[in-house]
């Protein structure tokens, strides 16, 4: 295969994975806590077709990873007492089938066994790692800046807030939460800015996703192009030297 073609190859996946992703980011555009993403790319050294002359490496480009854009999305308010948005740093704690979890998802409910959820039913815990029993105190719980809940004045947990000294080692893990790598120890933040009846949304920016998707799709095009313009050239050349032998 010719080097130009092996080239457009590669260049054809990575767009289709940053396609992929910018996609994802638009439909994620009003999910609660979402972070926006960015496909990371390298140069990668690779050996030439056969031939007589010319240089004896090639450089292709490979996406390496995923950039994620932790910065704060727009602040909602909703008026639901279990509604939680965080300000700054800092992830909720949940408990999962698969081990501890964090998000900046607050959509919080509680479950029947009258215990602090989330939307999809994971165990919200508090500062002391245990879930939040909430049915029992009765009542409309407060909860105060510091993530304090309290129901009728009385003080019955306070929400575990976490931050982490590297957010590039956290990793997807589905519904809106990450994962910490093994080893790696969360740390408590002692004064969170939460903000109870409020929602943090997405933040995405729409028309710059939109703007993205453009780019790569012209981009992609482009690459189709010139790739069926070698091919046919290729063709032509196979042609002719069939005839002239």
């Amino acid at each position: 295969m010719e080097n130009a073609l092996m080239v457009a190859l590669t260049r054809q996946m990575t767009l289709r994975r940053e396609l992929s992703i910018t996609a994802n980011n638009l439909a994620n555009m009003t999910t609660a806590g979402f972070k926006v993403e960015k496909l990371l790319l390298a140069p990668k050294e690779g050996a030439t077709a056969s031939h007589t002359d010319g240089p004896n490496k090639i450089n292709f480009v490979q996406d390496w990873g995923v950039a994620r854009d932790f910065s704060d999305g727009r602040i909602e308010i909703t008026g639901r007492p279990l509604d939680v948005a965080l300000v700054g740093k800092g992830f909720f704690a949940v408990e999962t089938p698969d081990g501890e979890r964090y998000t900046r998802d607050g959509r919080f409910t509680v479950d029947e066994t009258g215990s602090l959820s989330t939307s999809d039913g994971m165990m919200v815990l508090g500062d002391t790692g245990a879930p939040i029993l909430m049915d029992a105190f009765g009542g409309t719980p407060s909860i105060d800046q510091k993530g304090v809940i309290s129901i009728d004045g009385a003080e019955i947990a306070r929400l575990k807030v976490v931050g982490f000294a590297s957010l590039g080692e956290l990793a997807k893990d589905g519904s809106g939460r990450y994962r910490a790598p093994e080893g790696a120890v969360p740390e408590t933040i002692e004064n969170p800015q939460v903000m109870q009846a409020y929602l943090e949304r997405s933040n995405v920016v729409p028309i710059l996703e939109i703007n993205r998707m453009v780019e790569v799709t012209r981009s992609y095009q482009s690459v189709s192009n010139m790739l069926k313009s070698e091919e046919d050239t290729s063709r032509q050349a196979i042609q002719r030297l069939g005839k002239v032998t």
